[in-house]
């Protein structure tokens, strides 16, 4: 009788897990408890869906897309930009897309379009010349003309080389983002596009 009491008890618990399984089976999902709710405990999915389904000027913020990426030029053969005596923003030529026009071809300069968090990527590329010649692959990204970050490669033992930055910035409407060109940097670039400039708005904040 105890033999076979002993031989049902792993049944018994397995059976009283399981009921303790299905009872809680709808707490949670696939994706996990409360993936769908932000900090305030709404459900995000269904708080889009209210406001997707309000007419324009009942509370419903106008989506604005933000998008950049452009290269240094398209030229078939290398050209070099610099160096200068001066510094010099860096007029980017080729627009890969420029998603709400607020890249400007023309100058150069970023305009932010609305206040968030923006992403930047910055990559420089520059050719010497020759082994043994000085190479200064280098520019800053400047934001309202205050510099944020910079790649730089500076030496006399590489030909060429590259650089790259990527940085997340917390801007307001109608800030200016550019790029430029410090005294003795130069950038050397084709239709391959080794010098490219890009940013994209992550979230609004406004």
């Amino acid at each position: 009788m105890v033999y076979a009491f002993a031989l049902l008890l792993p049944a018994i618990v397995l059976l009283c897990l399981f009921g303790a399984v299905f009872v809680h089976a709808n707490d949670y999902s696939w994706n996990g408890p409360g993936t769908n709710k932000d900090n305030r405990g709404v459900d995000i999915n269904e708080e889009n869906e209210k406001v997707l389904q309000k007419p324009e000027g009942e509370g419903k913020t106008p989506v604005i897309r933000s998008a950049f990426s452009v290269a240094l030029t398209s030229e078939s053969n290398l050209k070099c930009f610099g160096p200068f005596r001066d510094d010099n923003l860096i007029v980017y030529k080729h627009v890969f897309i420029n998603l709400g026009d607020g890249y400007s071809a023309e100058t150069g300069i970023f305009t932010v379009p609305r206040s968030g968090v923006y992403s930047f990527a910055l990559t420089v590329y520059s050719d010497a010349g020759a082994p043994g010649n000085s190479l200064a692959a280098c520019a800053t990204l400047q934001v309202n003309g205050n510099v944020v970050a910079g790649p730089r490669e500076k030496n006399m033992q590489d030909q060429e080389d590259s650089a790259t930055i990527v940085v997340a910035l917390h801007l307001t409407a109608e800030d200016k983002v550019a790029v430029n060109l410090p005294i003795g940097c130069f950038l050397c670039d084709d239709k391959s596009h080794y010098n490219t400039f890009t940013g994209f708005l992550l979230y609004a904040t406004d």
